[in-house]
């Protein structure tokens, strides 16, 4: 009995073509992620890349086993002593990146090349999960082009060619997928919730919070991210009135403001003077308050009103979140005091010690005259020598003395913050408020566009027969912080404000990045079963989803079909050069035979031609080349014999 051992081929070694193609995709994966990751991380995979193709293009080797497992060891610390774990959100795309760097120093063969283009298409994919506008979307679709060319290039028979010709075929395929996947969008059956969980805190943006002590609001001053975008029904309200409620401060401790306790309750009275009703997209925020133009009348569904007029949302807004509203244009909020109204005047002891004398000195001078001492405290902010910066000197214990009568420099919340203790040191009841003000109004989009930098802090004095009173001291400094927006009262401290153009272009380009959110980002499972709605069907259920996506799919694939079949039908490009050709030599009076070879016909036309000889011997050579050298045409070849064709002209016929 004879045993027949079958032993494996190896596999060829990866060309250096495919090799760069592949190196160039993993390059994209690392440069899409690079934003979320350390950048020490980033650096080092960037490097380890860099070496790795170094070593396959220069030296024509791969790492050795002792090079690529100290590497592999060190990236799993790296990810565990970064976020402390190898699961979530950020570490597992983290790990995620660097296996794909990693397995490019042992990829050599076509098989590996494979594999790692599929990781690769994976890791473009997770790079969604950190942000999903309309930039992010056509970056990861993007870096599918290199991904699909090395794919292309690991077809046998593919001749080299350059780098934007390997990008092209990508392109096209992409192209051509994209009515498939707009139906995909719309048909497939959503969830109520992503695949992927919970929202990735580590990269949330919190905005505003429950504290406010001077200097803790130069991060978001500075920051460019919209916050909210506010559409109305009719006209918007004029700048001076575009003051969003987030938080009403109670308690103050020397340095910082507290949202404390004293918001527990039904809302306190308030008598309103007409209504203005509006609609806000909020940004995710993960925190449970709810931004309301000052001062709003009920909560929306899903929230509950404070005693402050807070409005909070039962669960965090960890998703982009959207609630109509009602405001009072004109009101009386808490026209009576209760019976607990010392709270809005206490102040810690032993802070302070300037500050509280010449509240005291002003409530001498003045007696019960509030508004005279309300407008003497703004005097002093407007002719005191004081002005507007993000970048004020740091402050002291008494936080309050130290600007008033030392630096004279900050942003709204220092002037908010002494101004309400100036306040409460002259007997007059006092609060912090913090939210947005301002925006840009977009005609395009017909909203209002409320980014974090226009983040505010301002105060509230209550006033006999007035109730509680807005008064933003900060208006006393720089009154353009109102009127024009932050961008106008921070001047060139903010470098995207710099260039009023290029300011201009960033809030025309939210309108296209609003409309991405809404049509794209906020098609949830709501949004799609009244998809049909405009037709007449109010519910389009799964049943009906699923016969449409049937539907679709089965035209698709009928077109599909019908092109393939158009195009075996089509000669190939040289065949149809070579018609040409017969053509124009039909016309000079060489006919080709039924049952004539293109090699025997050429011959003979050449015998007829004799001028033309050496001519048609160069067409035939390179038709016979392009037909049975290669298993593929070789572009170039083909566009070589095209333009020959083109531009042969048959002189005479010898008879």
């Amino acid at each position: 009995m004879i045993a027949l051992v079958q032993r494996s081929t190896p596999e060829a070694p990866l060309d250096a073509r495919a090799f760069d193609l592949l190196s160039l995709t993993m390059a994209f994966v690392l440069g899409v992620h690079a934003p979320h990751l350390p950048w020490w991380l980033t650096a080092g995979l960037a490097l380890v890349l860099a070496l790795s193709w170094l070593l396959r293009r220069r030296y024509h080797a791969r790492a050795p086993l002792l090079v690529k497992l100290p590497l592999l060891g060190l990236l799993a610390v790296a990810v565990v002593f970064t976020y402390g774990t190898i699961f979530g959100q950020q570490p597992g795309s983290a790990l995620a990146v660097g296996l794909l760097v990693l397995k490019l120093l042992e990829s050599g063969t076509p098989r590996d090349a494979r594999v790692g283009v599929s990781f690769a298409c994976f890791g473009l994919m997770a790079a969604l999960l950190f942000g999903q506008g309309l930039v992010d979307t056509l970056v990861v679709a993007l870096g599918l082009l290199p991904a699909l060319a090395t794919l292309r290039a690991l077809e046998p028979a593919q001749a080299p060619s350059s780098l934007p010709r390997a990008l092209l075929p990508g392109l096209a395929l992409l192209a051509a997928a994209v009515p498939l996947a707009l139906l995909a969008f719309m048909l497939v059956p959503r969830l109520n919730s992503p695949l992927w969980g919970a929202a990735n805190r580590a990269q949330a943006h919190t905005g505003l919070s429950d504290t406010m002590s001077p200097g803790n609001f130069t991060e978001l001053l500075t920051d460019d991210r919209p916050a909210m975008r506010v559409s109305f029904e009719g006209a918007p309200p004029p700048p001076r009135l575009r003051y969003f409620r987030a938080y009403v401060m109670e308690r103050f401790d020397g340095r910082t403001w507290h949202y404390g306790s004293v918001a527990n309750g039904a809302p306190v009275p308030l008598e309103a003077g007409g209504a203005l009703r509006y609609q806000i997209s909020l940004e995710p925020s993960h925190q449970y308050v709810l931004p309301a133009l000052d001062v709003p009348l009920q909560p929306p569904a899903d929230a509950h009103m404070r005693r402050d007029r807070v409005i909070v949302a039962d669960k965090p807004v960890d998703a982009m979140t959207s609630y109509a509203l009602s405001s009072a244009t004109g009101y009386r909020l808490e026209p009576r005091l209760d019976a607990h109204y010392r709270r809005w005047l206490q102040l810690p002891s032993g802070f302070n010690p300037r500050a509280l004398a010449q509240g005291q000195a002003w409530r001498q001078r003045y007696g019960n005259d509030r508004p005279a001492i309300v407008a003497a405290a703004l005097a002093l902010f407007h002719n005191g020598g004081f002005s507007y910066t993000l970048a004020p000197a740091p402050l002291g214990r008494d936080s309050v003395d130290d600007f008033l009568f030392g630096t004279r420099e900050g942003f709204c919340e220092h002037y908010a913050s002494s101004f309400t203790v100036l306040m409460r040191a002259a007997g007059i009841p006092a609060r912090v408020v913090t939210g947005y003000q301002g925006g840009y109004w977009s005609p395009l989009g017909n909203y209002l566009l409320v980014r974090q930098s226009d983040a505010h802090a301002w105060s509230e004095v209550w006033l006999e027969g007035r109730g509680w009173v807005r008064i933003d001291p900060t208006a006393a400094v720089r009154p353009e912080r109102v009127s024009l927006g932050a961008a106008a009262a921070a001047g060139d401290q903010l470098g995207w404000a710099e260039t009023s153009w290029l300011a201009s272009l960033r809030d025309r380009w939210d309108v296209v990045n609003h409309w991405w959110t809404q049509g794209v980002i906020g098609f949830d499972a709501l949004r799609q079963r009244g998809l049909l709605t405009p037709f007449g069907v109010r519910d389009t259920g799964t049943a009906m989803l699923g016969m449409l996506l049937a539907i679709g799919v089965a035209l698709f694939v009928a077109i599909g079909i019908g092109w393939a079949l158009w195009r075996r039908e089509r000669p190939e490009p040289s065949r149809q050069a070579l018609r040409r050709l017969e053509a124009r030599l039909a016309r000079a009076g060489i006919t080709r035979r039924r049952s004539e070879g293109p090699q025997h016909y050429l011959r003979r036309a050449a015998r007829a031609l004799p001028a033309q000889r050496d001519q048609l011997e160069q067409l035939m050579n390179r038709y016979l080349e392009l037909r049975y050298a290669h298993d593929e045409p070789v572009p170039e070849l083909l566009r070589e014999f095209q333009q020959a064709v083109r531009e042969f002209r048959p002189r005479r016929v010898v008879k």
